[in-house]
């Protein structure tokens, strides 16, 4: 499981976060499920491959809805960030396995296992969804090869109507993303209170691979942040903090090379090669040895000589 899926389930495993995505995305925005009726649910499971080893399993989240403390199903999540073209060999691994552990555990019912893919993508699922458009099936077993499916909600393709939906902090990612899609530059503007504002930048950081959401929660003020305004507020803050900076490093820099094409010119004057090489070094560290060998040398042609 990579860095990107940890980050994900961290919100989603809150529980008005999980209630809220499947009452949106399942329910059409009826408040069927409500937060106290969901029970953690394992997110491990063990497999025997052709190798004969036993391998370990593990969903992103999952949780069983029991309202009344009567189990009436299990519903996992799992996060995509970029399509994976075999989504419904994994999702169904994960399901068997939820019923397997079900049997074993001889119970008188068995629940429904509901697995949905969230997928956080800017561009669209482009492949198969269902397990038989990757077998190759012989003619005349067609009928008789079970099908699975994968459920993929694109969330940086939902439309508005259903962002409004949301009452969870994931309306407010989920806004993020289809803002983000329409345009690269979007800086945000939603003034939704943020309930977990720490799960929600550290997702944004990795999903959106811009580490300055999560570095708004060093920020002095964090403690302050209530909504993505404030976060684009801080964001512009660090953006003019980092200018004021650069320009200092570039001062610095220009200074450097100013000097030493001075020292330079009174040994002799600089060829446009030479000067092109000041000019165009970064490290201002290094100009600032390259200054003390121009003071040195006696000659321009010695002060090159020094730079080989």
């Amino acid at each position: 499981m990579g860095t990107k899926d940890v980050t994900e389930k961290i919100l989603e495993d809150y529980n008005d976060v999980f209630a809220d995505i499947a009452n949106v995305l399942l329910f059409q925005g009826k408040e069927r499920i409500k937060p106290n009726d969901l029970r953690n649910s394992s997110v491990h499971s063990m497999y025997k491959a052709d190798d004969t080893k036993v391998h370990e399993q593990e969903r992103d989240v999952a949780k069983i809805w029991m309202p009344y403390n009567i189990k009436l199903a299990l519903i996992g999540y799992e996060n995509q960030t970029e399509v994976y073209k075999f989504m419904p060999f994994r999702a169904i691994g994960y399901d068997g396995a939820n019923y397997r552990s079900q049997l074993q555990k001889e119970n008188d019912t068995i629940i429904p296992v509901v697995t949905i893919v969230l997928y956080f993508g800017s561009k669209h699922w482009n492949v198969p969804k269902n397990l038989k458009s990757f077998v190759n099936i012989p003619i005349g077993l067609e009928e008789y090869v079970n099908d699975y499916k994968i459920h993929v909600f694109e969330i940086a393709w939902l439309s508005e109507e259903t962002i409004s939906k949301f009452k969870s902090d994931f309306g407010v990612v989920a806004r993020f993303f289809a803002n983000k899609r329409k345009n690269p530059e979007y800086v945000p503007d939603d003034k939704t209170k943020i309930r977990h504002v720490d799960e929600v930048l550290k997702l944004l950081s990795v999903i959106a691979k811009d580490h300055r959401y999560e570095d708004v929660l060093k920020s002095d003020d964090f403690k302050e942040v209530q909504n993505m305004c404030d976060v684009a507020e801080r964001l512009e803050k660090m953006g003019i903090a980092k200018g004021i900076e650069l320009g200092r490093e570039e001062e610095k820099k220009a200074s450097r090379v100013e000097f030493i094409l001075r020292v330079l010119e009174m040994k002799g004057g600089v060829d446009e090669k030479t000067r092109k090489r000041i000019e165009e070094e970064p490290d201002v560290d290094l100009l600032d040895i390259w200054f003390t060998k121009a003071l040195k040398a006696n000659t321009v042609q010695e002060f090159e000589q020094a730079l080989d």
